[in-house]
């Protein structure tokens, strides 16, 4: 679902990771490896940006051939996903925090990137908004 594509470029030593979709996820790597794994954090802050300004979050575009795609990892795209169904739907965190019973830091804190929450609580949120949690272990 949230699967952008993501753009290696060589920069003297280094190499670049910037993502079009996302401008503001941009970091690098010694090596491809390095660099790959780096993009992964530097998406999770990028997409975060939109989530602390209340933003639709941007969608990804068709990667082009070669050309390699980044996640972020599962509890962040959960946590996504509930905030996404949140936006379609033109509800707010108040409400969301009304239909759980829960207080507005315990909003904040499902809706932080970096905070582990428990997945419980992403379900929860998810079934208030009339939708359901799909995980898929592929290899």
């Amino acid at each position: 679902m949230f699967k952008y594509p993501v753009t290696l470029t060589k920069d003297g030593a280094n190499l670049l990771v910037t993502f079009k979709d996302i401008p503001e996820a941009i970091t690098f790597g010694k090596n491809e490896e390095e660099a790959l794994e780096n993009a992964i954090d530097a998406l999770e802050t990028g997409l975060s940006f939109y989530v602390d300004a209340r933003k639709p979050l941007p969608k990804p575009s068709k990667a082009k051939r070669g050309q390699k795609i980044i996640a972020p990892s599962a509890l962040e795209s959960a946590k996504l996903g509930v905030y996404q169904a949140m936006m379609d739907q033109g509800i707010k965190k108040a409400e969301l925090a009304r239909r759980l019973g829960w207080h507005m830091p315990q909003i904040d804190r499902l809706f932080d990137l970096k905070h582990s929450s428990k997945f419980d609580q992403i379900e929860a949120a998810a079934t208030v908004l009339g939708c359901h949690i799909e995980i898929t272990v592929a290899t």
